[in-house]
């Protein structure tokens, strides 16, 4: 099972997005049948298997093994990942992106780039996983608390200064060999209700309903 797969198709991304759907790759973290998830979700078995049909026709779901229970075969399903991500790709033409320079103190800006994160390394993600190759990516997350606007402001001339002296020492535009690498950074603040120190993971991924930021 991948940790992160993310969804560019469509179809799979409408049928992941089915409120009943999206609880039953919830539930298939762990192998289950369908008749177990009509318990647990109090949904008659039909429906169940209606739902898990179509997860499976787009490859959400697998057959995780079968059991020979009162003279019927009962298959055990397992979800393809642990979590899922839709990707801008989903929405095809309609998908947003930066565009040119971009006002880099935006919030459409920011999120513009995040969805070109998850296109581009998604995509390639799923090609490298085919291939049983391992993709060259590096990540990194930090979380920090300023005194005032100020800081703020001057952490970012900073942060701007350290990146483009490392970018000008490394970058090679001649290197026959070389291949370009994107790089992203973006800072942000921390929504209402969330910890910046728990762990993130598919089971701590759900943001609180309330918005706006923390102190």
């Amino acid at each position: 099972m991948q940790d992160i797969d993310v969804i560019a198709d469509p179809a799979a991304a409408s049928a992941a997005l089915d409120p009943v759907r999206a609880r039953l790759l919830a539930e298939l973290r762990e192998p289950a049948s369908a008749s177990a998830l009509a318990s647990r979700l109090g949904v008659p078995r039909q429906r169940v298997n209606y739902h898990l049909r179509l997860l499976e026709k787009h490859g959400l779901v697998e057959v995780a093994g079968t059991r020979v229970w009162g003279g019927l075969t009962e298959r055990r399903l397992v979800a393809s990942a642990a979590g899922y991500v839709v990707s801008p790709e989903a929405l095809g033409a309609a998908a947003g992106g930066p565009r040119g320079a971009g006002d880099r103190l935006s919030a459409a800006y920011v999120v513009a780039l995040a969805a070109r994160v998850v296109a581009e390394v998604g995509g390639m993600a799923r090609n490298a996983a085919r291939g049983r190759k391992r993709l060259p990516v590096y990540g990194l997350d930090a979380a920090v608390r300023f005194r005032s606007p100020a800081d703020r402001a001057a952490f970012a001339e900073e942060l701007t200064a350290a990146v483009g002296g490392l970018v000008s020492k490394y970058h090679d535009d001649a290197a026959p060999d070389g291949r370009w690498q994107r790089l992203t950074v973006a800072v942000h603040p921390v929504p209402k209700g969330v910890d910046p120190g728990a762990p993130q993971g598919p089971e701590a991924s759900e943001v609180p309903p309330q918005g706006g930021e923390r102190p």
